[in-house]
Formats: C-alpha cells, structure tokens, sequence
C-alpha cells in the first residue's frame, strides 16, 4: 500500500493535505499488512464430461486473478471463468494460470513465457491495482499491458482483460485518500481500456463489480484482510469477465449472442469515449468496431460498448463447485 495511490494527484494538494495523506496511508498499511499465503492451485481441464475439442483459458495478473485468500479451488476466479466456459461451449476447458500476488503489470512479460507453450485460445488478465498502490505511472503500465495484448495475439489467442478495480472501496483507506485511490483507479482503468482495444482486445471495467456492491456489503464481499475480494467478490468478478469470454469465442448461453441494446446504452463510441465511460460501469465491455467499413473516425478508434446480461454470481460459483477439474 503505497503512500499516495497513483501519485499524479499528490501536487496539488497543500502540504498539511499531504502529510494527512501519509497517515492515512501508513495506518492503510499497517491494517492491511502484506500479502501472505499462497492461492489455491485451480489449474487443469474442467467439463470433461462435455463434447468437442478442448479450450485452452490462460490467467494472467495479481492477486485478484490467482484467488488469494479463498480456501477451495472451486472459489478461485480462473476455476469459475474455466467451468463457466465449459458449459457455455459444450467443450472441455484447460485452465493454465500463471497469475502471481502483488505481481504489476511489467510482470506480465514473465506470465506470457509461462503459458505460451499451451498456446491458449484465451487469455484473461486482470491487473492494475498493484500499479496504482506503487505509484506506477498510467503511462509505464499500460505500455506493458499492450505489449502483452499485442503479443498474446501473434499467439492467436482472443484477449479479455479485466481493467483495475476501484480501490476506493477499501475499508481500512480513509478520506480524501480514499478519493484520490478511487480516482486513480479509474484514470488507470480507461487508460487500459484503450490500450487493450488498440491491441486487439476486449477490456471489461471491474472498477464497480468491485466498487459500490463491495461497499454496501464489505462483509460479505472482502477476505479477511478487508483489501482482497472474499469467494463472494471473485464471483461477480467472474461473471462480469464469462459474457466477454464466451463472446470472444462466439459462444454463449445457449445461442447466438443479442445484437447491441440501445436501451442498455450499448452502441459504438470513439475509444476515448467508451473508455472513461466503461470505466464508471461496472462489466462493461469495450471491443474495436467499424463504422462504414472504417476502424477509426474523426476522433479516433471507433468502439462497441456492451453490458452484457449474464449469469449471476451464485450461479458462476455453483458451477465451478459442481465441476472439479481433472489435475
């Protein structure tokens, strides 16, 4: 838990502001602690009992994607994205995860020599709270991110990431350096937006999967340690994350996937747009589109936003616990 969160901010407050700040900070720090534990071991092929041939998902990123703090397997964010794929393809899904805790977004380079070997069909990344908590420049972190994007592409693999969340719902950070994380978290968050859809990719706001939900019920929703997400938060995380990974594989619930609801708010935006509204929203999705047969317009990369109705996160758990993998 760095001093000041994401650290463009801090110039423009006084001097009494900032030492609050470092106070409030330390005392975040010393409530929280260090990460401590290791996540449960989910990796290995779900739905064995379906048809077809097997997927392969890779996870990649920090804490949040490895599961830190549940018990179970079952609870973990790569088991429930990896089970619900299973049954939305009808097809066996490997699941390869190489997702570190307190792992930023420059480690993501390692995570990619790790699972390019099982050439995955998709690669989940969730990342960006360690770059905000370190004061990693927007800039620096999502330079790595696309990088990545980019790379996991040349693989072939379709690229689903889930952008930071709002770490301005951590209950042990006070006011106004509760503010200034909230505010950092989503300046990271659309910035990643238009990097991974630069990229090729599809991006997915986690900021309010774990943002307004997680502050009307932090018992419920956080571990322990109040910073990490409980089995609870990593299912709506989840479901958040299955719609854009089915739909990055052309499956879904049962059919074909529903053309754009303009009642939802979905519709094609300039990047710049899309992003910093996705990021307000949570399980929002932002993919590239084409107006006219162009990738671009006047003010840049066309976008599709999409909040894509799915399952709930009772339903995304029960099916991980009902589908252990095969090691």
């Amino acid at each position: 838990m760095a001093a000041a969160y994401g650290g463009g901010g801090l110039g423009l407050v006084s001097a009494g502001t900032f030492g609050l700040l470092r106070a409030q900070a330390a005392l975040a720090r010393r409530t929280i602690g260090e990460p401590t534990g290791t996540s449960p071991d989910a990796a290995g092929i779900y739905g064995r009992h379906h048809s077809g041939d097997q997927l392969t998902l890779a996870l990649l990123g920090d804490s949040s994607a490895s599961g830190l703090g549940v018990r179970h397997a079952f609870q973990t964010p790569g088991a429930m994205l990896a089970a619900g794929l299973a049954e939305c393809a009808d097809r066996p899904v490997k699941l390869v995860c190489s997702a570190v805790v307190g792992a930023q977004s420059s480690d993501l380079p390692r995570q990619v020599d790790e699972v390019e070997q099982d050439h995955p069909d998709v690669a989940v990344i969730m990342v960006g709270a360690n770059d905000v908590t370190h004061r990693v420049k927007p800039p620096a972190a999502v330079r790595h991110l696309d990088h990545v994007v980019h790379r996991l592409r040349d693989l072939g693999a379709e690229v689903v990431v889930g952008t930071c969340p709002d770490l301005g719902t951590v209950e042990p950070v006070a006011q106004p350096l509760r503010w200034i994380a909230r505010r950092a978290s989503r300046e990271l968050a659309a910035a990643q937006t238009i990097a991974v859809v630069e990229a090729g990719g599809r991006s997915v706001s986690l900021g309010d999967v774990l943002g307004p939900e997680f502050a009307a019920s932090p018992i419920e929703m956080f571990g322990p340690d109040r910073f990490h997400p409980s089995a609870a938060g990593y299912a709506s995380a989840a479901a958040a994350l299955l719609p854009s990974v089915c739909a990055a594989l052309d499956v879904w619930f049962g059919g074909p996937e529903e053309q754009p609801d303009v009642a939802r708010g979905e519709g094609v935006r300039p990047i710049a747009l899309a992003a910093v509204e996705a990021a307000d929203e949570a399980g929002t999705e932002v993919a590239g589109a084409q107006v006219g047969g162009r990738d671009r317009g006047p003010r840049g990369r066309w976008a599709l936003l999409r909040r894509r109705p799915g399952r709930s996160s009772g339903e995304v758990q029960a099916t991980a616990a009902e589908d252990p993998p095969l090691r």
